[in-house]
């Protein structure tokens, strides 16, 4: 059967809505995502005829609620305690004309919140963290989770239910956590959200360059928490600096499917609503919020998507940026990033200087985009053997075959050039 497509955007937004309202009630994370699938499973098949009901969420809640009391009904005597819980809960028989559920439409905005504070517990591996953020709280399959990481759907989905059985051995409780845990559990979130983003903007591995639903629930998620957190500058930081970076995405592959850098990007296909949102949220908050890795990375993607062209581009105030960033929060990916702007201020031979320092960081030392860059930047240099060696180095080393092809074709066919591609290779 095919869903109505509305229908189907909608049940995604609200389904870790609901689930959230039943694990807060239930605590039982398992049992509650069952409940939920079949409360979509039968809007889907009910909406499309009958119509949205006036309160969808509550219709939902609703449903899932009378499915995790009928499943605590018929278990085992261990399981009375939950029996009598929920059935405290009146679970009325949903219809259009039903009172909204109070409990569902009474401003529990925080519960996406919270269970994305849940699926980010420190006690998961970030692997772990990162599946059951995407399961639970995205929407996604548990094949289409393991389409994205290129793992049997068998293996995500023990990998998925090893994490629920964790954080129930953990002892976790559905809330928020307490202030003194708050900022940095609230950091491995964003970083969660940002690993998704970043996976969907360049997938790491398989044929495609991007995979545009990851990126799609990043962004969603992401304005969930902040919705929730509105004054928080981190958070605004980084949903600025997805929506600055996913608008350049029409522009970032030719008509053959081919990655196009950043520097031969058509700009007027780059999405102008998204760049002006995202501007004005870093803008406004850089003006009142403690400054944050998030927002300096916002603003240096702002300055390239303000630029009228490459040649435009303000380099020094990159550069600038980069200088700040690698100060206060220093990180080899910053270092590179960094060398690129260098380059483009000082010249390709400082930028070459400043990658010397990689050549002996284990985390980077073998990381294509290393010699990716590299290879750009001696391109500039004047030296195209050395430049076709990185270039095949870097093809070698990547598990992306869009990124392959594309460094392949740079290693036969290297021309001179008056600026560089490097910044598309190097993440920004």
């Amino acid at each position: 059967m095919t869903i109505d497509r509305g229908v189907e955007d909608l049940l995604r937004a609200l389904a870790p809505q609901v689930l959230a309202a039943l694990v807060r009630r239930s605590g039982r994370f398992d049992a509650s995502e069952d409940a939920v699938q079949e409360a979509l499973l039968a809007a889907s098949l009910q909406w499309p005829e009958q119509g949205i009901p006036d309160n969808p969420r509550a219709w939902l809640v609703t449903v899932a609620t009378r499915r995790l009391a009928d499943a605590a009904r018929s278990e085992s005597a261990r399981r009375r305690r939950e029996d009598v819980t929920a059935a405290r809960e009146p679970a009325p028989a949903p219809s259009h004309g039903d009172p909204a559920d109070p409990d569902a439409v009474s401003g529990d905005r925080d519960d996406t919140l919270t269970l994305l504070f849940l699926c980010c517990h420190p006690e998961l591996s970030p692997p772990s963290q990162l599946a059951l953020t995407l399961r639970a709280v995205g929407g996604l399959t548990t094949a289409e989770i393991a389409r994205a990481f290129l793992v049997p759907e068998a293996t995500m989905a023990q990998r998925i239910s090893r994490a629920k059985q964790r954080i129930k051995a953990s002892g976790a409780h559905f809330r928020l956590p307490p202030d003194t845990e708050w900022a940095d559990r609230l950091a491995v979130v964003l970083h969660v959200l940002y690993l998704v983003f970043n996976e969907g903007y360049m997938a790491t591995s398989g044929p495609d360059l991007q995979r545009t639903d990851l990126t799609a629930e990043a962004i969603r998620l992401t304005r969930a928490v902040h919705r929730a957190l509105p004054d928080d500058g981190e958070v605004a930081g980084l949903l600025a600096l997805m929506l600055l970076t996913d608008a350049r995405r029409a522009a970032r592959t030719g008509p053959d499917g081919n990655l196009v850098p950043l520097a031969e990007q058509d700009r007027s296909r780059w999405d102008r609503a998204a760049i002006d949102e995202g501007v004005a949220l870093i803008t406004a908050t850089l003006a009142t919020a403690r400054l944050g890795p998030y927002q300096l990375q916002a603003a240096i993607a702002a300055v390239h998507d303000e630029a009228a062209g490459d040649e435009e581009t303000d380099w020094p105030q990159v550069l600038a940026l980069y200088d700040l960033l690698a100060r206060l929060w220093p990180s080899p990916m910053v270092t590179l990033n960094r060398a690129v702007a260098v380059a483009m201020v000082r010249g390709p031979q400082a930028g070459l200087d400043e990658l010397v320092v990689l050549d002996a960081d284990e985390r980077m030392a073998d990381h294509h985009r290393v010699h990716a860059v590299r290879a750009h930047l001696l391109e500039l240099a004047g030296d195209p053997e050395a430049a076709r060696a990185s270039y095949r180095e870097a093809a070698r080393r990547t598990t992306s075959l869009a990124e392959r092809r594309y460094l392949e074709l740079c290693a036969r066919r290297i021309t001179p050039r008056a600026t560089t591609s490097a910044m598309n290779m190097s993440g920004t």
